[in-house]
């Protein structure tokens, strides 16, 4: 793990280019600026090596990583989104402090190794040998692995729009949002790590009363915190609030909560386009799942042009950490669904600046106002394999559409350096 003030690479991308001969200069308060090199030594120089803004991940549940390989059998023929929670939940029995601080690490620190530097940790299980102490694990953690986290305090109170809390639930359950606020308002006061802030988020409308939602929205209002919620992901989701309120989830937040820049849906897989387009039109953003979606069969979102300004990625379950493969997936499974090439492209044409801005800006704000975006890089390899041939121009294209997690030779954080695959200690 190396600090340095002034990081020289061959190239830096600058926002529309690869370029050569620039410093990354690095200020105390962990903000960057990209200056002319000129004959100016830099404190670290990374040869054969890119500096690309490091990847956002907006949606993330740590533990879940300790599921990878433990869905995917179906004696039945098949599964379901419904079939694989009822396995999450024999998971969740299973985790101590220890346990959960120790996967969360394994997740985080695989985040580092493919280019991602912050997180937005969607965190909803609390509860392990004492009430609340699963919280300072997922920080521990972070902390331990080195990566820039914005714990998403999560309110969960019941199994569905009309039944009770399952037992596994408990563990992700608050008495009441006054006790939920009250916990996180400690926790925040309590917790030193520079790299760690908060937001506040609903579970979803299944697992949160629309009265609880609002005081989450108005409690996250007040102490200027991002909000996000898991919203439509499962058609039984929407017919179960229609049958319980004669709406849609996402009619309920736009009525009731009035969502502005503040808000991210998580999914949004079944929504209805005209009622997508509107959260958009308000500033709401949308955080997309790719891998997680497609390991879950939960549908495609054909995504229309007025809302990708607003769209971000997240690594969800964790069952594969890739930003480089959410970044293509979400570009090939548009292209399947409108049968077209060319799904993501800005003004001038071009998919991988595109993209890249969705996996980090978007990334940004939906995590809004507390990330110091870009003092954070991915490094890349620019000896790898996968990119052999590239050109400035190509290259950036050639990692999204040809590369994975094996080009990314290290990460930046507020100018400290760690190689992939460094001691997990950061």
């Amino acid at each position: 793990m190396t600090g340095a003030r002034t990081i020289k690479a061959d190239l830096v991308w600058t926002g529309e280019a690869f370029e050569p001969d620039r410093l990354v200069a690095f200020e105390e308060d962990s903000s960057a600026s990209i200056e002319p090199a000129g004959n100016r030594r830099a404190d670290l120089r990374l040869e054969g090596k890119a500096l690309i803004p490091g990847f956002v991940n907006a949606h993330s549940h740590s533990f879940q990583r300790a599921l990878r390989g433990r869905t995917e059998r179906f004696p039945g023929g098949r599964g379901s989104f419904w079939s694989w929670r009822k396995a999450m939940y024999a998971l969740v029995d299973e985790i101590d402090p220890e346990t959960l601080k120790a996967t969360a690490v394994q997740a985080f620190t695989e985040m580092r190794n493919g280019g991602i530097t912050s997180v937005g940790e969607f965190h909803y299980l609390h509860h392990g040998s004492g009430r609340w102490d699963l919280d300072d694990a997922v920080i521990e953690a972070a902390s331990e692995a080195g990566i820039r986290m914005v714990l998403l305090q999560t309110y969960y109170e019941r199994g569905g729009f009309d039944s009770p809390l399952e037992p596994a639930q408990a563990r992700f359950a608050s008495e009441s949002v006054s006790e939920f606020i009250e916990t996180l308002d400690r926790l925040r006061a309590r917790t030193t790590n520079e790299l760690v802030s908060f937001g506040i988020a609903a579970h979803s409308l299944r697992a949160v009363s629309l009265a609880s939602a609002k005081h989450l929205w108005e409690a996250a209002a007040e102490r200027n915190l991002p909000f996000h919620m898991h919203l439509e992901e499962q058609r039984q989701e929407i017919e179960e609030c229609q049958a319980a309120h004669g709406a849609t989830p996402m009619r309920l937040v736009l009525d009731e909560l009035g969502p502005d820049s503040r808000f991210t849906a998580v999914h949004a897989t079944h929504t209805a386009p005209a009622e997508l387009e509107e959260l958009a039109s308000r500033g709401g953003r949308v955080c997309i799942t790719p891998l997680t979606e497609g390991n879950l069969g939960d549908g495609v979102q054909p995504l229309a042009p007025e809302i990708r300004s607003q769209l971000s990625l997240g690594t969800d379950s964790n069952a594969r950490i890739s930003f480089v493969e959410e970044m293509r997936w979400l570009e090939y499974v548009q292209r399947l669904v409108h049968e077209k090439r060319g799904a993501f492209v800005d003004g001038k044409g071009m998919m991988g600046i595109e993209l890249l801005r969705i996996a980090t800006e978007g990334g940004a704000a939906s995590l809004r106002g507390t990330l110091r975006h870009p003092a954070d890089y991915a490094v890349i390899d620019l000896t790898a394999p996968s990119l052999a041939g590239w050109t400035r121009e190509s290259l950036l294209d050639s990692i999204i559409s040809g590369s994975d997690n094996s080009v990314v030779a290290g990460t930046i954080i507020g100018g400290r350096f760690r190689e992939s695959g460094e001691n997990r200690r950061a």
